[in-house]
């Protein structure tokens, strides 16, 4: 498991529905998991400061400090050097459905172990309206 996933995370309906799908059901464990022991809520009652698909964050390394913006987007939209990271890498599995405050936590493909805060959701499309992106 690249991802660690533990803690409360919440996922919408639709965010929860269209992840489900993915592969056409056969979903990596990783994502798996997390979709397991997540709570899933209808995307009108999410709070502006959860991180849902297509949001946009604000993140700071635990080690080096270093701010960074990331976008968590489906495998199709990724663009790692725009700041469009895949919702099925470990960073993009890491985040979705955490809240402002919360620690991301996940593995490189090396190995290393690398931390970060979600320190601000700069956009989420739920909080502009726009429950069906």
């Amino acid at each position: 498991m690249h991802a660690t996933i533990h803690g409360e995370r919440m996922l919408t309906e639709l965010d929860f529905s269209r992840l489900a799908k993915l592969y056409g059901g056969q979903l990596p464990a990783d994502l798996a998991d997390l979709l397991s022991g997540t709570e899933v809520v209808p995307s009108r009652d999410v709070s502006a400061d959860l991180v849902t698909m297509y949001s946009q964050v604000e993140l700071v390394d635990a080690h080096t400090l270093r701010r960074q913006k990331l976008t968590i987007c489906f495998p199709g939209d990724a663009e790692p050097a725009a700041g469009f990271i895949s919702v099925l890498s470990p960073v993009g599995l890491s985040l979705i459905g955490l809240r402002e405050g919360a620690v991301a936590r996940w593995l490189t493909p090396s190995g290393e172990a690398c931390s970060a805060e979600v320190v601000s959701v700069l956009f989420q499309p739920e909080a502009s309206g726009d429950y069906t992106t």
